[in-house]
């Protein structure tokens, strides 16, 4: 499903592009994974302090195929991803160009970024433990105990060829070999309590009904499901579990990136990197914090009061790029041992 964000109030007929009257000089176009609700406040802001109007087209799925497709012709100035397999696609797929800018480089550390400046990470989740505060007494974990029988029938997960569960398989390749990462997931398969499925707000209301004692789960979903007003039965699903943030025997916990990009054929360039460096700026990550309950790249802005109450955690220092590097691999594992079967 394609839409535009209700803010730019773009038509239909502009579709297969960014049609309309605004100049160049007053204008970058976006292509975005990242959900209209989630940006939003980060654009607005931006066309406060520049005068620089935004116009978005949101798509769960495609960007990147549609960008190849768009070719030299192609409007986009910026595409926003929700993880880094996206921003490696693009890149490998030559609808990228490298931005030399120390500002951003300062703010964004060398693994959650490209090595040829291509892609940059802009919010960062842990790929986490929710565990039942009933059931669930221990506050530690490796993510090579989550196959240990002692959970057997005691764990639930979203499939596993979602990007979320596929960029913690191929951090478990990375680190183990594609050989014990099949032993691993095959042992985690085993502990399953549930047939994978849902997203992972659905395994913390399965944590909650105690059809599982330990959830796989991103950070923010908790802060979201904490703050949920609209449906606050998410609350008593949080209030249920706690995050413990696993780690990986030789390494840290797990995490993966949203981020961004500045498209080959950028019409705008000048207007799309004043918008990046204002993304990687420390006030923008601020209002990522704080509206989404993800951590700052930058380790030097503080994540959001919720989410700082979860405790610490030393991030993994695996190149984030790794993740897509060996997400092929990390596919085939998932079908190799039928894991959503």
């Amino acid at each position: 499903m394609i839409r535009f964000s209700r803010r730019t109030a773009l038509s239909l007929a502009m579709l297969a592009g960014f049609a309309g009257p605004t100049s160049a000089a007053e204008v970058v176009n976006i292509y975005s994974y990242r959900q209209p609700p989630l940006i939003d406040p980060l654009l607005q802001r931006f066309t406060a302090e520049t005068g620089i109007e935004t116009r978005v087209v949101f798509a769960e799925n495609g960007l990147v195929e549609r960008m190849v497709q768009e070719g030299a012709n192609s409007p986009v100035d910026v595409l926003l991803t929700a993880d880094v397999g996206r921003l490696v696609e693009a890149a490998d797929r030559g609808v990228a160009q490298p931005v030399e800018s120390a500002f951003i480089n300062s703010k964004v550390p060398a693994n959650l970024r490209d090595e040829n400046n291509q892609w940059f990470g802009l919010t960062m989740r842990g790929r986490v433990v929710y565990a039942s505060n009933d059931r669930v007494k221990q506050d530690r974990f490796t993510y090579e105990e989550l196959a240990d029988p002692k959970w057997k029938g005691k764990i639930c997960t979203r499939p596993g060829n979602h990007p979320y569960n596929l960029a913690l398989i191929a951090a478990m390749i990375a680190h183990k070999g594609e050989a014990d990462a099949k032993k691993w997931l095959e042992g985690l398969k085993a502990n399953l309590a549930i047939k994978p499925a849902g997203n992972d707000r659905a395994q913390a209301k399965s944590v909650f009904a105690g059809e599982c004692d330990v959830a796989i789960a991103n950070t923010y979903y908790m802060g979201l499901m904490m703050t949920n007003e609209k449906e606050p039965e998410q609350k008593d699903w949080a209030k249920s579990a706690r995050i413990i943030f696993p780690t990986f025997e030789d390494g840290g916990t797990q995490v993966n990136i949203s981020g961004m990009l500045l498209a080959k054929n950028a019409p705008n360039k000048d207007n799309a990197l004043k918008l990046m460096e204002f993304l990687a700026s420390d006030e923008a990550q601020r209002l990522y914090a704080e509206g989404n309950f993800e951590y700052p790249v930058n380790p030097k802005v503080p994540a959001a009061e919720i989410v700082r109450a979860w405790g610490s955690f030393t991030p993994d220092t695996l190149h984030v790029a790794d993740l897509a590097k060996y997400q092929s691999q990390a596919s085939r594992l998932v079908d190799e041992v039928q894991y959503n079967d």
